[in-house]
Parts: C-alpha cells; sequence; structure tokens
C-alpha cells in the first residue's frame, strides 16, 4: 500500500476483531515515533495494553467518568449509563488498546504563561502527529484502529488504573484490531473551501 492509498483509505473502524501478537504492533509504533515534533523533543509516550483484564478496568473507569459528566450535564441516567455501556463493550472487545500520552519532560521551559502555553500547544501538535503515523501505518499492515478521545476528560481515572506518573498526560486511546466492517468515507470538503492564498478569503 502507497501512501497515497493509505491517507485516502483510512477509516476509523469500531468493530473490530481478532488476535494481535505485540510483534505485529511494532512496525506501526517505529512509524509513530519516526513523526515531526517540536525541538524534536519527540514529547510522545505509549502505553500498549495487551492484558483484557486491564483494558476492561480501563474502560469502565473511563465510562464511569463520563456518566458523571453527561448525568451533569442534564443527561437521564439511564442513557448515560446505556451511552457509557457501549463505549465500555466497543474498547473491551477490541484486541488491543494503545494508550497515547504526552510528556512536557524535553520541551523548552519559560518563565511566562504565554510561552508556556504555546509550547505545550506544540507538544499537542506533535502528539497529534505521532498518532497520525500511528494510524496510516496500521492500515498500512491491514489492521483496524479508531482514535478515541475519552483519556482527555477523565486523566485521572486513567492515570489510576494505569499507573501513569502525574507530569505524563493520557491524551487518546487507540483500539486496534482486525476490521470487522468496511464503514464507507465521510464526506471532505473541497479543496477550494479550506485553501486560502495570500490573504484570508482570498480563494484559488
Amino acid at each position: 500500500m502507497d501512501l497515497w492509498e493509505a491517507i485516502k483509505t483510512r477509516r476509523s473502524i469500531r468493530k473490530l476483531t481478532g488476535e494481535l501478537s505485540f510483534s505485529s504492533l511494532l512496525k506501526p509504533l517505529e512509524a509513530a515515533r519516526w513523526a515531526p515534533s517540536a525541538h524534536n523533543a519527540q514529547p510522545w509516550r505509549f502505553l500498549l495494553i495487551l492484558d483484557p483484564q486491564v483494558k476492561r478496568s480501563l474502560a469502565e473507569a473511563m465510562a464511569e467518568a463520563w456518566v458523571k459528566d453527561l448525568i451533569a450535564d442534564g443527561v437521564e441516567k439511564e442513557a448515560a449509563e446505556k451511552a457509557a455501556y457501549r463505549s465500555v463493550r466497543m474498547i473491551v472487545s477490541s484486541p488491543v488498546a494503545i494508550v497515547v500520552c504526552l510528556t512536557m519532560e524535553d520541551m523548552q521551559k519559560y518563565p511566562d504563561e504565554r510561552r508556556r502555553r504555546a509550547e505545550y500547544l506544540m507538544a499537542v501538535q506533535s502528539v497529534a502527529a505521532a498518532a497520525q503515523n500511528l494510524l496510516l501505518a496500521l492500515h498500512a499492515e491491514g489492521l483496524g484502529a479508531c482514535w478515541l478521545c475519552a483519556p482527555l476528560f477523565c486523566q485521572e481515572a486513567v492515570r489510576g488504573v494505569l499507573g501513569i506518573p502525574s507530569d505524563v498526560e493520557p491524551q487518546a486511546l487507540v483500539i486496534v484490531g482486525r476490521p470487522a466492517e468496511s464503514p464507507l468515507p465521510p464526506p471532505r470538503r473541497q479543496l477550494n473551501e479550506v485553501l486560502f492564498i495570500n490573504r484570508w478569503g482570498v480563494k484559488p
């Protein structure tokens, strides 16, 4: 599969099956670590979850936090629990989960809030680039995956289950397996809708 084909045919796969070996994930993870990063700080860390019980504990902890958020947003408890159950089932049924994390360890340190904020955002962008490499490489290897942002909303719950230190931020959960569905491509905006030349609003 060439790069262009991988980019255009990759999908978010939520129905995953099969069994995956540790070795089958090494090439995609290798691709992830070759992503570009600010200052070449490589602020990504990956936590690979192969143990089904650990995966279930993580899914249930995130679901519990989500239910609390939904109820606080005015969603009825029964509906909130039903949505959370679907999420748990999707994660637990996936053969592998990868927690994509961020560390500021090697990012530059600044005394003022403005530059600290910019440095943090550069780390976020770098981690996202690594996650995209990971998704494309998994697809190129014939595997399905879906990027879930749930850990952002319950970082302490994720840390508690997985023992992640306080200076490392869980940013995303990527579930991985053999594809058990073939979603149609979602719509994309045309290039002339998102591209501007020289000044904002000037279309090509």
